[in-house]
């Protein structure tokens, strides 16, 4: 049995926790009651700052930044192709004669491939003239490199050239030798010459080599034989773009032979 004291006391209590409940409901408003002004204000600040805050740097929509960047265009052409076809457009024109838009439409290719896969038309003809010299041109040193003598380099260089520069399925002549017709940039024009230049002068090496060895006469003049061949490769490559065949070339070939110095 409960005596009323403690019923009293009971009752004490339970208002207590009724006045603290209400106290601490009032403190913290719900969803049912707006906000005030300074809580409007913090918000906003806090919505702010969030769409500010740059993203992290190592993720964006679920991807890493960068892969975005990197990854690119595939490109829709195939280089090799692209620059054969560039050989050619050269070879048959030469270089100043050869626009960008005779490039890309011989490339079958967009000015933007081009420069991006070539650089600009002078870096795109200087890999031009590499390839051509080595896929086209290279029969003049493999005749230095492999013949016994001078005289066998010179014959062997010259009929390979009266072959290759009269080929039907591509443009007549030699590329380096017409490319420096009438051009008139001057980094492209003394590349040419080097290249010429650098032929006479290895023909001239090996001349020299057989005069050491007695293989011609002593009095040889060695600068003036090597220029002779110079002008039958250079002239011969004119000549098929004027429509000469191999077997006239090859003519001219036995002509230039006959008159070689003999011990």
């Amino acid at each position: 049995m409960v005596s009323g004291k403690e019923t009293k006391l009971t009752e004490q209590g339970e208002a207590g926790a009724r006045e603290a409940g209400g106290k601490a409901h009032a403190a913290a408003p719900t969803s049912d009651h707006p906000p005030g002004a300074a809580e409007t204000r913090d918000r906003r600040l806090g919505a702010a700052e969030t769409r500010d805050r740059p993203l992290d740097a190592t993720k964006a929509h679920g991807r890493p930044l960068g892969a975005a960047k990197t990854r690119g265009r595939p490109r829709s052409f195939d280089r090799e192709t692209a620059l054969e076809k560039a050989i050619l457009a050269f070879w048959e024109r030469g270089y100043e004669a050869t626009s960008v838009s005779d490039l890309t439409r011989a490339m079958d290719i967009g000015a933007p491939s081009l420069y991006a896969a070539f650089g600009d038309k002078r870096s795109l003809f200087e890999e031009v003239v590499r390839v051509y010299s080595s896929r086209y041109a290279a029969f003049a040193d493999h005749a230095l490199a492999d013949a016994p003598t001078s005289r066998d380099a010179v014959e062997r260089t010259l009929r390979e050239a009266a072959g290759a520069y009269t080929e039907p399925d591509r443009p007549h002549g030699c590329l380096i030798a017409h490319a420096a017709i009438n051009c008139t940039t001057p980094e492209v024009a003394n590349s040419l010459r080097d290249r010429r230049n650098a032929t006479i002068a290895a023909f001239e090496g090996r001349i020299e080599e057989d005069i050491a060895a007695g293989a011609l006469p002593a009095g040889t003049d060695a600068g003036a034989l090597a220029r002779h061949t110079g002008a039958m490769i250079q002239g011969m490559s004119q000549q098929a773009r004027d429509g000469a065949s191999r077997e006239e070339l090859e003519a001219l070939v036995e002509i230039a032979m006959a008159i070689w110095p003999r011990t």
